[in-house]
């Protein structure tokens, strides 16, 4: 071992009022990390719990679950971003671009779920899911709060309502996607809209607490001007919006329509 590495070891267990000689002779009785304990493939492959015996139930299983660490590589880029007081604007475009190849990859893995499975063996088990659904992706709605203002998230009906001095709780129930399962003139909400709700409410509002000054689109327009007309940043930012906005709903609105409508006849999503 080169007096380099040695100097350095010492000098950051030093730091941590630690024996460095302690740590090196642990080394001694550690065994080699393999890819299986690194990567966590036993505990990986064994969550993927069926309710039925249909195998393609295993599929959409899968698919989700790859989809939901997906999402958490997009908002690792964009918390980094957020966290970012004085972010270059080389990083910032990078960071976007890495979110929108994340999001090209959950638009073309939608053809696994649109060919890759068993339309009989789907509208099948899709019962058994009831009232579960996508719909209630926490980290989908997170990457949303944290993408743009959220005033762009409130239903198109209320915006002009909406200000900011209204409370969170207030934005929150005037989110778009609380259509889904509110009824607004009664204010009655729906099992699926409730469940999510009571799960993920409180979370969601110290998440967007943190966001409402930290958005990828607040975060752009805190820059100097002549970075916001950077042309490789502008492209970037174009790219996630038309990738996320566009792309990546039509394929997941085809895909829908592929199971729910079936020789003519409309059949209800789970939730």
């Amino acid at each position: 071992m080169s007096a380099k590495i040695t100097d350095q070891l010492k000098e950051k267990y030093d730091a941590l009022d630690q024996d460095v000689e302690v740590h090196l002779e642990g080394l001694l009785h550690s065994k080699p990390i393999n890819y299986w304990d690194y990567i966590q493939t036993d505990a990986l492959l064994n969550l993927q719990i069926q309710r039925t015996v249909f195998p393609d139930e295993k599929v959409f299983i899968m698919y989700h679950q790859i989809s939901e660490l997906l999402f958490k590589m997009i908002l690792s880029e964009i918390e980094q971003v957020a966290e970012s007081e004085n972010i270059k604007t080389e990083i910032f475009t990078d960071k976007i671009m890495r979110i929108s190849r994340y999001f090209d990859v959950l638009t073309s893995s939608f053809s696994i779920m649109k060919d890759g499975m068993d339309v009989e063996q789907y509208n099948k088990f899709r019962t058994t899911l009831t009232p579960a659904s996508g719909f209630q992706s926490a980290q989908y709605r997170k990457i949303e709060f944290a993408s743009t203002e959220l005033i762009n998230l409130i239903d198109n009906r209320f915006r002009d309502t909406i200000d900011r001095n209204s409370s969170y709780e207030n934005a929150f129930e005037h989110l778009y996607w609380q259509a889904a399962g509110k009824d607004f003139k009664t204010g009655k909400k729906t099992y699926l809209l409730n469940a999510f709700e009571e799960r993920y409410k409180e979370e969601f509002i110290r998440f967007t607490k943190f966001y409402f000054k930290n958005n990828l689109w607040t975060k752009f327009k805190a820059l100097p001007k002549k970075d916001q007309a950077n042309k490789d940043l502008i492209k970037a930012m174009r790219h996630y919006d038309y990738t996320v906005n566009i792309k990546w709903v039509m394929a997941h609105y085809n895909t829908a329509n592929h199971y729910l409508n079936i020789n003519g006849k409309t059949a209800e999503a789970t939730g």
